[in-house]
């Protein structure tokens, strides 16, 4: 167990030199700073692009999306047509899918743009419900949120990727020095408990950190653009309350009918008040009860201004 545990230390010490000469040769041959924030700025573009159109596409091939022709829905047609002449946008792809649970959602493709929509939404919903709908996903292409979203995880990517790169001689020689004092100690499992040990799970949980305060902070940008989609289709169709009843029917479609009591209830024990907290803060949607209520104090403002004309 010790020769392992000096065959160890060895390997992790190799991977600390081999990663520090990189980074000082790469010191050596730095570039000026704005050509290195250059360097950032299209590392951020080429893999948000690339993560979005393969994204795009294979999540496509595994919902089986089918494109909507327009001779079978012209009705459908003719509510994204009244909404396009609008809006700031092209007129996306339609396409259908089946879903467990109703759905609709808006994706930024490299060519032309994509809203998805659940085959049983043409039923559920009426007319103006549908429109409120579909102008909320038409609001997203018009802001380009799904791409604002995508190049920003890539930017943060491209950051945690660099800062790793830097400290990394740092984190194989705490690693080799916390596994090999287990193997001498003759207890492999305990390395967490030795000295290096500790300092390794303390860089950990600090990297952790540092991507739950940008995740926290993604996932608020993205509820704040769901607020802004509603408040942009509610200004397109004029009918606010129509979206709501959308958003309610949408809801209630997702809900077991029985409640916790149903043999197909899946959404897990009733959470605390601290648990439903926590899942609001990371959630990438609002609340749909909070939206609705945005929606109606949004129509008895448009009453009272319409009374007072």
């Amino acid at each position: 167990m010790f020769l392992v545990g000096v065959v160890v230390l060895l390997f992790y010490g190799l991977l600390a030199y081999g990663s520090y000469v990189a980074l000082a040769t790469l010191w050596r041959l730095r570039p000026d700073p704005t050509t290195a924030v250059l360097a950032v700025a299209v590392l951020t573009v080429v893999f948000g692009y690339l993560s979005l159109r393969v994204g795009t596409a294979r999540l496509l091939v595994q919902l089986d999306a089918r494109e909507l022709p327009r001779e079978r829905s012209p009705g459908v047609y003719e509510v994204l047509d009244g909404l396009v002449g609008r809006m700031d946008v092209e007129t996306p792809r339609l396409m259908v899918v089946r879903l467990q649970t109703p759905n609709a959602f808006a994706l930024d493709t490299a060519g032309r743009d994509t809203v998805v929509v659940d085959a049983a939404l043409l039923r559920l919903l009426d007319h103006a419900e549908f429109e409120g709908l579909l102008a909320h996903e038409l609001a997203h292409l018009e802001r380009r949120d799904s791409l604002v979203q995508t190049l920003a995880f890539s930017a943060v990517q491209t950051v945690v990727s660099l800062a790793y790169t830097v400290v990394s001689p740092v984190v194989f020689l705490v690693s080799g020095l916390a596994f090999a004092a287990a193997w001498f100690r003759g207890d492999p499992a305990s390395w967490a408990e030795t000295v290096p040990g500790r300092v390794r799970q303390r860089l950990e949980q600090g990297v952790a950190l540092a991507m739950a305060a940008v995740t926290l902070f993604a996932r608020a940008h993205s509820r704040r653009r769901e607020y802004a989609a509603d408040a942009r289709a509610a200004a397109v169709t004029g009918r606010p309350l129509a979206l709501a009843r959308a958003l309610e029917k949408i809801e209630r479609a997702a809900t077991p009918e029985f409640g916790i009591l149903s043999p197909l209830w899946i959404r897990g024990e009733v959470e605390s008040g601290e648990e439903h907290a926590l899942r609001d803060l990371f959630s990438t949607h609002p609340r749909t009860e909070d939206r609705v209520e945005r929606l109606r104090r949004r129509a008895a403002d448009d009453r009272v201004r319409v009374e007072i004309r």
